[in-house]
């Protein structure tokens, strides 16, 4: 695992919300921030999925990366041997003490952190790997720790190593290898496009197996911290336009243009030199033997002209890569859209649960959503309109017809009133890996539970539902019967916590393809 290079940066002015690098953490339109009360120091965002709310301790400390309080990783995990070593820190495999579940930490040295941006860096990537969080092929962040030396980020563990690693084993691969591998890195960047997030340094090494089997998934990981610091050492796969410090989401489509074009004919030689003057020679060895069909995807991803290159989307409907029926003839969803239909698809109980849950999310947690209803918002009016719900959706090449941009307007305007306002949106598009986290359905259940009994009743039902604006006409006692598992007429905290899960994580009918090389 390498470090060095920052990777998955947000930059400015970008399509559908592609998060800003270097800003302040966006504070959405009119006084959002307080309904939803985002920042709470009462819910640990590194805290495991198996621990309960803390009751009764002293406040912590809060610490200067993370801004929250400080605790020990060394309390919940055991760290092992060091696994890779970068700039800023140290990648160890680490257990999970009360599960044995292994995994990899990442410790970066806080002395290391010498200005504010590099302390903003750390941040960001926390963020956006939380952003990113329950897509199949990104490495998944499990918690992020702070204490007095340094900043810990528990990740899912990739035992299969770097892809370059498979591809320099490998040798040369065919074209149809070399498709099917490619339409899986594009898979990966078209989801982080839809959520905005731009990687802006993709190389190999930054994609990981997740075991050393034949067919194991490929994982983008990677989330570097320091600015161009490392960008000699990656320039084979930079864009130009990075290099003159302007770019945009086709900045991703140049590096994995070069990727493949590296996988065509095994050689490095001369890249660097085409980047600089915007060609790529298809006169040597062994371009003449290569289909016009790959020659031509290659040129268009390779477009000195960020405005004319190929976008990912495309990519994916390209002949070369559609070849044999392997891709799609139909749209890809995006993630945001996956998440309203899940929303649309829940019942009242479970959608105002899921409000109370909004509310507790953490600053890191939700500002890759932030960002994403700020650009929707289109005429910054603190609400997103139909029009404006249509539009971005729109431009990450998702087709829908007015009857569906309407039913998902619909699921997501909880009170109705034809538009959906920033608490609306952050409860309907959060990501449902939420519901592993304890503290979070605790707090929910409590807020159903008025009278502390451990239950709720149908009366307490309807009063958080009326109080929520959830209130649809359909019977109170339909809602309990679904979810009242002893049929006793009342729901307890494992009944209610089954209802939350079921159905978790994202609603994706597209099976999963793993990639074969």
């Amino acid at each position: 695992m390498t470090f060095g290079s920052r990777h998955f940066l947000p930059t400015h002015p970008l399509p559908m919300g592609l998060l800003e690098a270097g800003s302040e953490a966006g504070r959405p339109p009119a006084s959002s921030d307080a309904s939803t009360g985002n920042g709470s120091s009462s819910f640990k965002a590194g805290a495991s999925p198996s621990s309960a709310p803390a009751q009764n301790k002293p406040p912590a400390p809060i610490g200067p990366v993370l801004g929250r309080p400080m605790e020990d990783v060394r309390s919940i995990y055991t760290i092992g041997k060091e696994l890779g070593r970068g700039q800023f820190g140290v990648t160890s495999l680490c257990t999970h003490k009360a599960t044995g579940q292994k995994f990899a930490c990442k410790t970066i040295a806080k002395r290391k952190l010498s200005t504010k941006e590099d302390v903003e860096d750390v941040r960001r990537e926390v963020q956006i790997m939380y952003h990113l969080a329950g897509q199949p092929n990104v490495v998944e962040l499990k918690g992020a720790y702070e204490d007095k030396q340094s900043v810990h980020l528990v990740m899912e563990l990739c035992a299969g190593g770097e892809l370059f690693d498979r591809i320099i084993a490998k040798g040369h691969y065919t074209e149809r290898a070399a498709a099917s591998l490619l339409r899986t890195i594009v898979e990966i960047i078209h989801t982080c496009h839809s959520l905005g997030v731009i990687h802006r340094d993709l190389k190999p090494e930054n994609f990981l197996l997740l075991s050393k089997d034949e067919d194991a998934p490929l994982k983008a990981t990677d989330f570097g911290l320091s600015v161009f610091k490392d960008i000699v050492g990656s320039a084979y796969y930079i864009a130009p336009e990075v290099l003159k410090r302007s770019y945009g989401p086709e900045a991703d489509i140049w590096s994995v243009g070069v990727i493949l074009y590296i996988l065509l004919c095994e050689s490095e030689h001369g890249i660097f030199n085409s980047i600089l003057r915007g060609q790529v020679d298809f006169t040597s060895d062994p371009w003449p033997r290569i289909s016009a069909s790959a020659k031509d995807l290659v040129r268009k991803m390779l477009n000195s002209d960020p405005k004319k290159r190929i976008s990912a989307y495309e990519v994916l409907n390209h002949p070369w890569i559609k070849e044999d029926g392997e891709a799609p003839d139909t749209p890809l969803d995006n993630a945001v859209m996956n998440r309203l239909k899940q929303f649309r698809a829940m019942n009242q109980f479970k959608k105002a649960a899921l409000r109370v849950i909004a509310g507790c999310l953490s600053e890191e947690e939700i500002r890759g959503l932030k960002e994403m209803f700020k650009s929707m918002d289109s005429d910054n009016s603190g609400t997103i309109t139909v029009d404006e719900l249509r539009k971005g959706l729109s431009k990450q090449g998702t087709k829908l017809t007015e009857a569906e941009v309407q039913q998902l307007m619909e699921a997501a305007d909880a009170d109705g009133n034809g538009t959906i306002d920033y608490d609306e949106f952050i409860t309907a598009t959060m990501h449902m890996n939420r519901m592993d986290r304890e503290e979070h359905l605790y707090t929910a259940f409590q807020y159903f539970d008025k009278d502390n009994s451990g239950c709720i009743s149908k009366e307490e039902l309807e009063q958080a539902l009326r109080e929520k604006g959830l209130l649809d006409g359909r019977d109170i006692k339909d809602i309990i019967s679904e979810v009242d598992a002893d049929n006793d007429g009342r729901i307890d905290y494992s009944e209610f916590a089954a209802m939350m899960r079921k159905g978790n994580p994202e609603a994706n009918p597209k099976k999963r393809r793993d990639v074969v090389i």
